[in-house]
C-alpha cells in the first residue's frame, strides 16, 4: 500500500528495506509485486542478504550505508525505473540518498489504500 500510496506517475520501483527487500514496480498506474530481494547479488549471497537487517547487523552502518546506494542504483538501471521510492523502517537510517530516489512514509499505507478502492477515470 505504501508503493500504491507513493507514485506519482510513470515507472516507479518501491524498495522496502526492512528485515528483507520488499519490493514493487508500477508502471502507468499498474501494480507489479515482485521478489527483487532473492536475486543473486555478491558472494552467492541475495540483494536482501546485503540490505536487509541481516545485511546491517554484519556489515555495520557505514558499509551498509554504501551497499544499499549500489543495490538501489542497480536495481533503478535494470527496470529503468523513472524514480525510486525508498519505504521500511531502516530507509530512515540512509544518510544519503541515490540520485532519483527519495523516501516513502508509512502515511502514504493510507493513501495507497484509498487509491486501491477508486473508481478509475
Amino acid at each position: 500500500m505504501q508503493a500504491f500510496g507513493s507514485y506519482e506517475g510513470g515507472r516507479m520501483l518501491f524498495l522496502g528495506l526492512g528485515t528483507g527487500l520488499g519490493s514493487a514496480m508500477i508502471f502507468d498506474g499498474v501494480i507489479a509485486p515482485m521478489e527483487l530481494g532473492h536475486l543473486p547479488y555478491k558472494k552467492k549471497q541475495s540483494f536482501e542478504d546485503y540490505v536487509g537487517t541481516r545485511g546491517l547487523e554484519q556489515l555495520g552502518l557505514k558499509k551498509w550505508r554504501k551497499v544499499v546506494l549500489d543495490v538501489v542504483m542497480r536495481l533503478k538501471n535494470a527496470l529503468n525505473a523513472e524514480y525510486v521510492v525508498l519505504g521500511g523502517g531502516n530507509a530512515k537510517k540512509l544518510e544519503e540518498l541515490p540520485a532519483g530516489a527519495r523516501l516513502g512514509s508509512n502515511d502514504n499505507a493510507f493513501v495507497g489504500g484509498v487509491r486501491l478502492w477508486q473508481t478509475p477515470s
